[in-house]
């Protein structure tokens, strides 16, 4: 499910802002961008996604604005020994080349800082804000489940008319068989020779029995209801269990498929597959 928040939470005189931005995805992902002087806190920002986001591809993007750590200060007595160890190779490989000031940039810890906060104090802030920005995901996530719960309920009353459809039209498929097969023994034995009814009777039955879905609809609805039940249980609710249900109800739609004899039967399951395959695709979105 998608999903934004922002969390802020006051550091020195400045402050430490966590923006996440979630978008469905099978399994938990994380992925975040966090400024040079808070790398070291990038575990305790994930845990807390992890902990209250659990599924879904995260992106975390943490900020800080104002003064929450000093200027940094450089070093240059390090900075100094390393350009002059520069030119000393330099002067050793190649004497006319220039030493440019920029190579000094990839000497680490060049730069120190001149005063940090208390880390206890880091990591509250950060804590905080981090908190505060997956409450506002979860706030989001749960108004798209609210409009999702509608839809599905709409989805589900339209395939439970569409399994009602095909229970009625069930017996009709039997009789209309049963006039066809009348009129084929008619044609092919004309009406001087007398029809036997036992055998007929029997081709009927074979073909009744061949025929019946009660079973798959039986199951169909009782599945739906489960669908329906789970979805008001905010503590059973999940994808996993939902998609499930819906496998199972695609079997059974696909055993009516095989077994349908008529062409409008056939449209009708046909129809019952669309709002199958159109509620597993939004189940794709429930945690």
């Amino acid at each position: 499910m998608t999903g934004h928040g922002v969390g802020a939470s006051a550091l020195r005189t400045g402050r430490v802002e966590v923006d996440i931005r979630a978008v469905n995805h099978r399994y938990l992902e994380i992925r975040s961008r966090v400024p040079p002087e808070l790398a070291e806190h990038t575990p305790l920002v994930e845990d807390i996604a992890r902990r209250m986001l659990v599924r879904g591809r995260i992106e975390v993007a943490v900020r800080t604005e104002g003064e929450t750590f000093d200027e940094p200060i450089l070093d240059a007595t390090r900075a100094r020994a390393a350009f002059e160890q520069l030119v000393a190779l330099r002067d050793a490989l190649s004497p006319r080349d220039p030493v440019p000031l920029g190579l000094l940039a990839s000497v680490p810890e060049l730069f120190v800082a001149k005063g940090r906060p208390d880390t206890s104090l880091v990591r509250a802030s950060l804590t905080r804000a981090t908190e505060l920005a997956c409450e506002g995901v979860q706030s989001m996530r749960q108004r798209e489940g609210a409009t999702l719960t509608q839809d599905f309920e709409s989805r589900l009353g339209r395939l439970v008319e569409l399994v009602g459809a095909i229970e009625q039209r069930s017996p009709m498929v039997v009789a209309a068989m049963r006039k066809r097969l009348e009129e084929r023994i008619e044609k092919l034995v004309g009406p001087s020779f007398p029809m036997d009814e036992r055998r007929l009777e029997l081709e009927v039955v074979i073909f009744a029995d061949r025929s019946d879905v009660t079973e798959e609809c039986t199951r169909l609805r009782s599945h739906a209801e489960q669908f329906r039940t789970m979805l008001l249980d905010d503590d059973t609710v999940t994808g996993r269990r939902l998609d499930f249900l819906l496998q199972e109800m695609a079997r059974e739609s696909n055993t009516i498929g095989q077994k349908s004899a008529d062409a409008e039967l056939a449209r009708t399951v046909v129809d019952l597959k669309t709002e199958l395959e159109r509620l597993r695709e939004q189940v794709q979105n429930i945690l």
